[in-house]
């Protein structure tokens, strides 16, 4: 909780350092279609298929076993627990106008743009498009993992279990961030026509 506490502070405090051209609202079919490619889109389903292998690797949960059945059963855990999170995000930010989409920086320097894939994860922005805290962010991955021990392995049940998903939540919200942020650029040079 303290840890919660720590990154609420610090998204106020650093609330001002971000900005975004001023977006339109979101409307009720956007926050869906966010929802939706959050949870299955395609960068998801792939980091998703490589968090899965570490974790039929290390066999964690070992209630599921080192296989593909397990391996399987992994993914659906995962993209049930992300599911619950995003529309929990979309719904509960949109009783404020939360905007919970990621925006590229509007700087171009590379420390500027860590920083801003750092903070995003902490950060949305209001309807005018000012920088505020991730109000329903904070609220929906606590709120999401302790749901989702309802239907997770005994193992992963735990207090310890459940903080550490907290946080690799949000370490997973910067990891999208940083190829929301950067992919585009790593397209442009490696991949271009010749």
């Amino acid at each position: 909780m303290r840890t919660l506490l720590f990154f609420v502070a610090a998204s106020i405090a650093a609330a001002q350092s971000l900005t975004q051209p001023t977006l339109p609202p979101l409307t009720q079919a956007e926050r869906l279609k966010w929802t939706v490619v959050s949870t299955v889109g395609p960068v998801n389903l792939f980091g998703g298929a490589i968090t899965s292998a570490w974790s039929t690797w290390t066999n964690s949960p070992p209630e599921y076993g080192p296989h593909w059945d397990g391996w399987g059963m992994r993914q659906g855990l995962r993209v049930a627990g992300g599911s619950t999170s995003n529309l929990m995000e979309a719904e509960v930010g949109a009783i404020w106008g939360e905007d919970m989409r990621y925006h590229r920086a509007q700087t171009t320097a590379f420390k500027g743009r860590v920083k801003h894939v750092i903070l995003s994860a902490f950060m949305a922005y209001n309807r005018e498009g000012k920088a505020m805290p991730a109000y329903a962010r904070f609220i929906a991955v606590p709120s999401s993992n302790l749901i989702g021990n309802t239907w997770r392995p005994d193992s992963q049940r735990t207090a310890v279990e459940t903080t550490n998903r907290i946080v690799f939540s949000f370490t997973g919200r910067m990891t999208s961030n940083a190829f929301a942020e950067f992919w585009p650029d790593v397209q442009k040079y490696v991949f271009k026509k010749k």
